[in-house]
């Protein structure tokens, strides 16, 4: 079964990422939350890779150090994480480009500069 079939993980992922805001609330700092939520996955025994570099390919040139990924977790779900005052089409683009130069079918964006974090979750699947 593959992850858009199941989407057991992403709510899993949710669900910890909620808990982190609902401790911390909204307006810290972006690593603060990052770091809260590696704590989180920890426990939960969620295998993830934090701040994942990646060469990004450009023509015949490759650039090394320009890209990065806040947290992949179990190598299949990335997420993006924000402190922002709304999410933006931008922010939404910038998921899908993400996924796009990776191995990952599911994105998360998660805006930690919320009342409710669950208004500030995008899930995106290509």
């Amino acid at each position: 079964m593959t992850l858009t079939q199941d989407p057991q993980l992403t709510r899993q992922i949710i669900g910890l990422a909620m808990r982190v805001h609902s401790r911390l609330g909204p307006g810290l700092l972006e690593r603060v939350y990052e770091r809260c939520l590696c704590y989180e996955l920890d426990r939960a025994e969620l295998p993830y890779a934090r701040q994942v570099e990646r060469p990004l390919r450009y023509e015949e040139i490759i650039l090394e150090g320009v890209y990065r990924a806040d947290l992949i977790v179990r190598g299949e779900v990335l997420l993006e994480l924000k402190n922002i005052d709304r999410i933006l089409p931008v922010h939404e683009a910038q998921l899908s480009t993400d996924l796009r130069l990776r191995s990952c079918k599911v994105g998360l964006l998660l805006n930690f500069n919320t009342a409710s974090l669950k208004d500030g979750i995008r899930r995106k699947v290509v």
